[in-house]
């Protein structure tokens, strides 16, 4: 995996914790120490494999001594009936970290899955599909990786990463007699050259004033396919020359149903919070052979 291992440690360290809590009592009054087992994490659905590193990690955070066999790796097509790994060792720890191995492994597939078709709708455009923060709090990281794997590009990781200037701020602004021009105008002052400036816009007239005003980036709002068409017509009109325009971001209700179609309008990306809160978790099972 392409982020840093000593996160990916604490969220599986975080999730073990949580979900054995203080002992599994179940598997410790049913299963002795001594006894070993074998078990195989066999797929029930088809998608795109992702998280198989993390699911083994959940295993030898939880018993080092447990070994695991990957057998296919993250991005790969998967479908009902393969055997994605294999864990042997101690069978009370195969069933004490099977939960916690599966969740990773069942939720970072289904994103992956969720975002592969949202690419292959657009993938003989150049638009880029992207994430947003409406991630499950704590495992961004890995959810984001998860869009990657899938095809998909990353939106910001946090507030930190880059400058999005939405409905919000411009009303407090507003409120104390500033405008557009003035808000990008302290952000720039605000922040390092070499960040971007984007914002937010709900109607053709305000993309305009967005891009006159010199925002790097225009999110375009929950517009209908045929406002952010003119909306992105808007933009171009006001650059100074051809392909100097800021580009353009469609966000808000994009569903696979209509993702090719507000591809076609021209925008540059497309984000989804559905990617990460709205996919359905790959069917992936942990079956013992004792």
């Amino acid at each position: 995996m392409d982020i840093p291992l000593s996160a990916v440690r604490a969220m599986v360290e975080a999730a073990l914790a949580e979900d054995i809590g203080w002992g599994d009592i179940t598997t410790r009054a049913l299963v002795p120490p001594e006894h070993l087992g074998r078990a195989q994490a066999l797929v029930k659905g088809e998608g795109i494999l992702c998280g198989i590193d993390v699911f083994g990690l959940a295993f030898t955070l939880w018993d080092p001594s447990l070994k695991i066999e990957t057998l296919i790796c993250d991005g790969s097509p998967i479908r009902r009936g393969d055997i994605a790994a294999t864990v042997e060792g101690r069978a009370a720890s195969i069933l004490s970290a099977e939960r916690v191995a599966l969740n990773f492994l069942q939720r970072l597939s289904g994103i992956a899955t969720m975002t592969r078709r949202f690419v292959q709708e657009v993938g003989d455009l150049p638009t880029r599909v992207l994430e947003t923060r409406k991630t499950t709090p704590g495992l961004r990281l890995l959810e984001k990786y998860a869009v990657r794997i899938g095809g998909g590009s990353n939106h910001r990781y946090n507030l930190s990463d880059g400058v999005l200037i939405k409905d919000n701020h411009l009303a407090v602004i507003k409120a104390y007699g500033g405008d557009l021009r003035e808000a990008i105008a302290r952000a720039r002052r605000g922040v390092p050259l070499t960040i971007k400036i984007e914002v937010e816009v709900e109607s053709a007239e305000e993309a305009r004033a967005a891009a006159v005003a010199g925002a790097d980036l225009i999110l375009l709002d929950n517009m209908p396919v045929d406002q952010m068409r003119e909306a992105v017509q808007a933009i171009k009109a006001a650059s100074p020359s051809p392909g100097s325009h800021p580009l353009v971001e469609a966000s808000g209700g994009i569903t696979l149903e209509k993702v090719r179609a507000i591809a076609e309008t021209g925008v540059d990306y497309l984000s989804s919070g559905a990617l990460t809160h709205s996919f359905r978790a790959l069917d992936i099972s942990l079956e013992m052979e004792v």
